[in-house]
């Protein structure tokens, strides 16, 4: 087998075009799946030092036992473990109905 044996004859073909991006502003994991519909309507946080899911609710909303919102509209990049969130993280902050 020799070089030219890799040729073909079908010419030059057009790269192929990568996937469309999700419109801005869309909330979605890695893969590019929606996340939390309530999610893409709020504010958006990165974790600090120190800080918990309810730290952030109380200083957010002014009341800590909201954290469960924040958790359940970030259950995608915090994981299964609400306690352990990460310096550095992105969290989406949802709106929150009175």
């Amino acid at each position: 087998m020799g070089l030219f044996d890799f040729l073909s004859n079908e010419g030059e073909k057009k790269p192929v075009e990568p996937a469309a991006k999700p419109a801005a502003g869309g909330a979605t994991d890695f893969f590019g799946n929606a996340n939390n519909a309530a999610a893409t309507e709020g504010e958006t946080y990165t974790v600090v030092s120190g800080d918990s899911l309810s730290k952030i609710a109380r200083n957010h909303y002014g009341d800590g036992t909201k954290w469960h919102q924040i958790y359940e509209a970030n259950k995608g990049i915090i994981g299964s473990d609400p306690d352990k969130i990460e310096v550095g993280q992105v969290l989406t902050l949802p709106k929150i109905s009175a």
